[in-house]
């Protein structure tokens, strides 16, 4: 093989090792988004449970002011009928006392609905604080794995990439530029070999003279179809071609 050859595929082992730990510390924003969202949602799911608890604890004392006026209504108008000589302020009186101790049913029914659902809401709370701890403690253990994880990861990184410099330093001009175009253009595969007599990038069939090539190993030999710089080893089989 080729010494060019050779130092393409370290080369392109490492741009392959550098492309998959970029992957890695690309996945773990989203990852971490997600953890973090998580959380978030569990704290305002139970900020809204409070704020409900809340509410109605405030509906539920206006009720409260509510009936003790209508009581003071009751007294007043009480003292009124004590006060009063006439049968028709008497009876108008009594409606309104009867109005008025209705009303009072009617608010501390009211009450009585707004309890129940005030301690329902407190379950609630107690049920979403629990779980919403729970979920913030996992995700907080994860967060900091993934920081960990992350941090190892553009420490190695920095080293490949480093290295990686030297590595194509090491490769002839003309061959280095050629490899980083195509890299540009193929992804993390450029150097590919000719198993079977096919291209091992585009899987297109070789023709034999481009095998021959490849096997005599004088020069660098592209794909026609691709451009991908063929390599052949003892270890692969070019019977299709033969």
């Amino acid at each position: 093989m080729l010494e060019v050859i050779e130092k393409l595929l370290i080369l392109q082992d490492r741009d392959r090792k550098i492309l998959q730990m970029r992957e890695e510390l690309a996945r773990i924003a989203p990852e971490r988004l997600e953890l973090q969202a998580r959380s978030a949602t569990a704290q305002a799911k139970l900020e809204h449970v409070r704020l409900r608890v809340r509410q109605l604890e405030s509906d539920r004392k206006t009720l409260e002011l509510e009936v003790e006026a209508k009581k003071q209504l009751i007294d007043k108008y009480s003292v009124q009928q004590y006060q009063t000589r006439k049968n028709e302020e008497y009876r108008a009186l009594t409606h309104e006392i009867d109005t008025c101790k209705q009303a009072i049913v009617t608010l501390e029914d009211q009450q009585l609905e707004l309890m129940d659902q005030g301690e329902q809401g407190q379950r609630e709370m107690t049920a979403l604080a629990q779980s919403g701890a729970e979920i913030k403690r996992t995700a907080d253990g994860r967060l900091a794995d993934l920081a960990a994880r992350e941090a190892n990861l553009r420490q190695a990184l920095g080293v490949l990439e480093a290295n990686r410099n030297e590595l194509a330093a090491a490769v002839e001009e003309d061959a280095c530029t050629r490899y980083e175009r195509l890299l540009k253009q193929r992804g993390s595969s450029v150097v590919v070999g000719i198993e079977r007599g096919v291209c091992g990038g585009c899987h297109m069939q070789l023709s034999r003279h481009l095998v021959v090539a490849c096997i005599a190993d004088q020069e660098i030999i592209s794909c026609p179809n691709c451009g991908r710089i063929l390599y052949y080893t003892r270890d692969m089989d070019v019977s299709v071609a033969e």
